[in-house]
């Protein structure tokens, strides 16, 4: 018997097979467009959108070579943040917005100086940014009406997915907690905060709240036609990508740090109780429930690299990245890691400062590596003003295919940092929500001990 898990990223689609041990049976990815106008406006389509991950689906299946009805449970893990509205007419009411998309940061900046920001975050446990659905409903309503009228679902990327499959309109925690729309304390969305932003339209339009590991429907007849999967396939909750990832590295209890490195710098970790919310750092409910997960993140990580390589250095691999950084030498070039967002209110656009002729390939590259590496330092302090430090950190995404960068994280961070033996932490943290709601383990702890296991660790040098 399998699990399959989905992960909707900001980039990338993919669909993966596992068995009940963790290992990766099959996979499959695409890439998911978004759409780049006006500098700040990223929208993608909903149904190419939708087309996209069943293809992943019935490809993966294909290729693991398995019988669909094998297929114990599904779920899906998804990129917080953004907008997916569906219709009242049984479409999408508009183009899905990404959350990299910065088209409500005026919305925003006016509730920071009229106060609608500090009060709301007494509530919401959260500093409310501008590409949470809080703004971007504001945003609509303003600007779109008639689109905000039409809206009959709120959902949250990995929602919107489940919602396709099982024709079932569900909230998960982990995603919604992130939306700026819910008090975190009491574990429901609050009228107070759809009145304190103008949106109380939107209260009615909140689907039924879940956990990550409750059971959320089964696949339709019309889904299992377009993704290959069994009719009546159990679907659970899922979860946030960055629950999933935590939870996929074995980040279940207070001890660990765990840091993702895909298009936004995610760092965070598990906490019994919330911290005071601000501008980077914020609180959301974990998929443990009883917990919180402490956020510090900006889009500011390792798809920097991704697109440096896409565009000056084509085709080339991780491997022959690490090479050239390996042999240049120390240089006092910056690069700001500022391409899809910044973590700072001054600094708008990605750089490099201090260029000069004797610079070549392999001393652009390190900046890169190294610009990336300080933007998490620079979130991990501000998380250990809440907690002591830990005696390690798991990193996954991008920067584990270098060992050059994951040296470069254990340097710059003082602290050892390890790599979990798995390709897509996201899709196996949601098999492991799966596998609990299908009862295949007991809990997260029980799932985790079975299909996690660490394949490199780093230690800082001391000269460093």
């Amino acid at each position: 018997m399998y699990l399959l898990g989905v992960d909707i990223g900001g980039t990338m689609t993919k669909a993966v097979v596992f068995d009940y041990k963790g290992k990766e049976i099959s996979s499959h990815s695409l890439n998911t467009p978004v759409n780049v106008s006006k500098n700040v406006y990223n929208d993608r389509d909903m149904n190419l959108m939708w087309e996209i991950t069943a293809k992943c689906i019935r490809e993966t299946i294909q290729k693991a070579n398995i019988d669909p009805k094998d297929i114990k449970s599904v779920g899906c893990s998804g990129h917080g943040k953004g907008l997916y509205p569906w219709g009242k007419d049984g479409k999408p009411a508009y183009k899905a917005i990404a959350s990299t998309d910065r088209r409500a940061l005026d919305i925003v900046m006016e509730w920071e100086e009229n106060g609608v920001s500090e009060k709301a975050s007494e509530i919401s446990l959260q500093t409310v940014i501008e590409c949470q659905p809080a703004a971007l409903l504001a945003w609509l309503k303003k600007y779109e009406r008639d689109v905000y009228d039409s809206i009959q679902w709120v959902f949250e990327a990995k929602d919107y997915i489940r919602f396709m499959l099982t024709g079932e309109p569900m909230a998960e925690v982990t995603d919604y907690s992130g939306t700026s729309l819910m008090d975190l304390k009491k574990v429901e969305f609050s009228k107070e905060l759809f009145s304190l932003f103008g949106i109380e339209e939107m209260y009615d339009c909140m689907p039924k709240l879940c956990y990550s590991h409750d059971l959320c429907g089964y696949v339709t007849k019309e889904a299992a036609s377009f993704t290959g999967l069994a009719e009546g396939t159990p679907v659970c909750g899922g979860m946030f990508d960055i629950d999933a990832c935590a939870v996929g590295m074995n980040v279940l209890d207070p001890e660990m740090i765990a840091v993702i490195t895909g298009t936004w710098s995610i760092n965070e970790y598990v906490s019994e109780e919330p911290v005071p919310g601000n501008l980077s750092t914020k609180n959301s409910l974990f998929a443990v429930p009883g917990y919180y997960l402490i956020e510090e993140s900006s889009p500011t990580s390792a798809g920097n690299l991704d697109w440096y390589i896409n565009n000056f250095q084509t085709h080339m691999s991780y491997k022959e990245c690490d090479k050239l950084v390996d042999e240049a030498p120390f240089n006092d070039i910056l690069f700001y890691p500022f391409l899809y967002g910044t973590n700072a209110r001054n600094v708008n656009n990605a750089s490099f400062v201090g260029l000069n002729l004797g610079h070549a390939r392999g001393d652009i590259l390190r900046s890169v590596y190294e610009g990336v590496v300080f933007s998490h330092r620079m979130h991990v302090e501000n998380l250990l003003r809440y907690r002591k430090k830990p005696k390690t950190i798991r990193i996954s995404g991008g920067s584990t295919n270098s060992d050059v960068w994951m040296q470069m994280f254990a340097d710059c961070l003082g602290i050892p940092c390890e790599v979990v033996d798995a390709k897509e932490l996201g899709a196996l943290g949601a098999c492991m929500a799966a596998g609990v709601q299908a009862g295949v383990y007991r809990d997260y702890q029980e799932a985790a001990d079975k299909m996690v296991s660490i394949k490199r660790r780093f230690e800082p040098r001391i000269e460093y």
